[in-house]
């Protein structure tokens, strides 16, 4: 907890002394490793019920932004349920 004041208070302290700085640039550099969510449209193929488009999401570890390692793949149906795409049988194109 004490961790997370100090970074607070020399964030704002950069803020102050160098206006034209970004925000997100600020935390970046204070906060280098975080955990980022992304979703995307993808399209797959299963034998049965041919090409579908899907939104998969990723949630990545990110280390300044870039990503280092993907914690865990899902994609959302149409009838809106959750399935991880280590499961499914789907194969993307």
């Amino acid at each position: 907890m004490y961790s997370i004041g100090i970074n607070f208070y020399w964030a704002t302290l950069c803020l102050v002394l160098y206006p034209k700085l970004k925000p997100n640039l600020i935390m970046k550099l204070f906060n280098p490793i975080t955990i980022q969510r992304k979703t995307k449209q993808e399209s797959r193929f299963h034998p049965k019920m041919g090409a579908l488009s899907t939104q998969v999401t990723r949630i990545q570890k990110t280390i300044f932004g870039l990503p280092i390692q993907t914690l865990h793949k899902y994609r959302e149906t149409y009838h809106g349920q959750m399935k991880d795409c280590v499961d499914c049988k789907i194969s993307a194109v």
